[in-house]
């Protein structure tokens, strides 16, 4: 516990709305936090259990604690979201990214409006359509634009200056205004066509082509129809690509997803029922939070900075724990009602399903980049002191039915992450049911003769899920088959069986060791461990499926005993066997 007298402060602390931060001896702000009730809030960071080890460590440097009262919870939020902003405390989520988002331009003060990609200040007169994920996605909406709608690209004075068409009025992608090739009227329908397109309203827009295109047929201006046909067509292709059924209006969707210390959000930006892309942040976390926890943080970021646009509805994964003081600090900046949703239905239901798998898609592969996975090995060759880098590190675990089907994982890891070709299963025989020690070394003794046999690449380092009876077992095999050079390290649960306070045992000399929760090293065997778990819970349920007769309750104890892992071992079992799993 830090020098800080706790006591004393929370004794003439107030109970009203506010904003406190953390300092430590040298005066450097740690952390910036909200509060409803301050007392309360900085009371908790004092409590004599119950603290992850991220926030002891964070309570250990605290030195000085100053808050600011406000009038509201309201105020407070938006209080520290400026001191978030200005100070970036070591602490805190910090959203880095604080470029802005582009915009399509429609001038509005042009006899012949222009429509241009927009990023910055608003400014010049006309309408902003966005914003748009990326500057890539406004340029591909304008190509399409241009393409079906042929409204004009280019600067003024290039506008001004032309005396014969250019090369976008040759490939068509223009209508030529610039040397009078189309009437001032016709243009002007154009442009509206274009407005209706991005304001989202492209149902009213295709009935009015398809007007125009009937009226133009029975004129016999057959290829004016053409025209408004082609254009139907480019409108539907686009709708169906783009469209949410059943969805209306501006929205935006948050997916969080956190692991291994890492956290990743997946904005999806949807307007006018169109889905206009989607962008994805890596907020880098000193604290161990969770999904509600990093969004809470990341919204008022993202949202109150200036000029930001705020849609009428954002939907989240998950609630953070102040979402009705965010909503209401987006609706007094926005200064119109905007909702924080996380239940929701039909189509709303299935983009936020999208966006929470590509979130923990994204944050899988950012995991597994080569230059994190790079990190990962040096700091596990710090803490287990090798010579060298490791190259290959091999994981098992052990996963059965009630005793039976017992099976054996094997996965592998290398430098860029995991090589599921060498990934190996071992089906258990002739051990007493239960019996995992016995099963671990049948399934080692079968890998490593193997291996030597024919001379196969060997790990640097073996993991073994267990406590210290499985590490011996991975001794005496080795040892037994004279197999040097590997360093065996053991990844036993803790107490509470949750992840970061797993207990590392050294193989060679039966150390134990635990590391910080937010240890890169410690990240790399959590995944390694959870992937062999992941692997052995997958091959009991193949097995499975390979026995018609096989009875579903077995099944459904299989998950049950193997910590949650049944939506994979559903999906992998036969369909007429998934609703009796699912009921039992």
């Amino acid at each position: 516990m830090s020098g800080f007298d706790h006591t004393a402060f929370l004794a003439a602390l107030t109970t009203r709305p506010g904003v406190y931060q953390m300092y430590d001896a040298s005066g450097e702000l740690l952390y910036v936090g909200k509060a409803r009730n301050l007392k309360n809030r900085v009371g908790s960071y004092f409590r004599a259990s119950g603290l992850t080890d991220k926030t002891m460590a964070l309570v250990a440097r605290i030195h000085d604690i100053q808050v600011t009262v406000t009038s509201t919870e309201v105020d407070a939020l938006l209080l520290e979201h400026n001191l978030i902003k200005t100070q970036q405390p070591p602490y805190n989520i910090l959203l880095r990214d604080d470029k802005s988002f582009p915009y399509i331009f429609l001038s509005s003060e042009d006899k012949f409006p222009r429509i241009a990609f927009h990023r910055g200040a608003k400014r010049r007169k006309g309408e902003y359509f966005g914003p748009y994920p990326s500057a890539g996605a406004v340029r591909e909406s304008m190509h399409f634009l241009q393409k079906v709608f042929k409204v004009r690209p280019c600067e003024d004075s290039y506008f001004n200056n032309r005396s014969r068409p250019c090369l976008q009025y040759q490939i068509g992608r223009c209508s030529g205004p610039c040397v009078g090739l189309v009437s001032e009227e016709d243009y002007a329908q154009q442009v509206a066509s274009t407005r209706l397109f991005l304001r989202g309203k492209s149902t009213q827009l295709m009935e009015q082509l398809a007007d125009d295109m009937e009226k133009a047929a029975a004129e016999l201006a057959y290829e004016q129809a053409a025209v408004y046909r082609d254009q139907i067509a480019q409108l539907q292709l686009v709708q169906a690509s783009q469209g949410i059924e059943g969805v209306t209006g501006d929205l935006d969707i948050l997916a969080a997803a956190v692991s291994y210390g890492r956290a990743c959000v997946q904005v999806l930006f949807v307007r006018g029922a169109r889905v206009l892309g989607s962008k994805t942040y890596y907020p880098p976390l000193k604290l161990q939070e969770d999904a509600a926890a990093v969004l809470e943080a990341f919204i008022p970021q993202f949202y109150l900075g200036e000029g930001r646009a705020i849609p009428a509805e954002i939907i989240v994964n998950a609630t953070p724990e102040s979402a009705d003081v965010l909503a209401e600090a987006l609706s007094i900046q926005a200064q119109r009602a905007v909702r924080l949703r996380s239940r929701v239905r039909d189509s709303r239901a299935q983009w936020l399903q999208l966006a929470q798998q590509t979130a923990e898609t994204n944050l899988a592969s950012h995991l597994a980049g080569r230059q994190t996975m790079l990190r990962r090995m040096q700091a596990l060759q710090d803490i287990l002191e090798l010579p060298e880098l490791p190259e290959r590190l091999e994981c098992f675990d052990i996963s059965h039915s009630s005793g039976e089907a017992t099976v054996a994982s094997c996965v592998v890891f290398d430098q860029q992450g995991p090589r599921k070709t060498d990934y190996r299963k071992f089906n258990i025989e002739g051990i007493v049911a239960g019996d995992d020690y016995a099963a671990m070394h049948q399934a080692l003794e079968r890998r490593y003769r193997r291996l030597k046999a024919s001379e196969a690449a060997l790990p640097d380092v073996l993991f073994i899920d267990g406590g210290k009876g499985q590490v011996a077992q991975a001794m005496a095999v080795l040892a037994e088959l004279q197999v040097d050079g590997i360093e065996v390290i053991g990844v036993a649960k803790g107490v509470t069986r949750k992840a970061g306070f797993e207990t590392l045992i050294k193989g060679a000399t039966g150390q134990e060791r635990q590391l910080p929760p937010d240890h890169g090293a410690l990240h790399l065997i959590q995944q390694i461990r959870d992937e062999a778990h992941r692997f052995a819970i997958l091959g009991i349920a193949a097995d499975a499926t390979k026995r018609d007769s096989a009875p579903s309750w077995r099944i459904s104890q299989a998950l049950a005993a193997n910590d949650g892992a049944c939506c994979c071992a559903i999906l992998a079992a036969p369909r007429r066997w998934r609703m009796p799993m699912l009921k039992s």
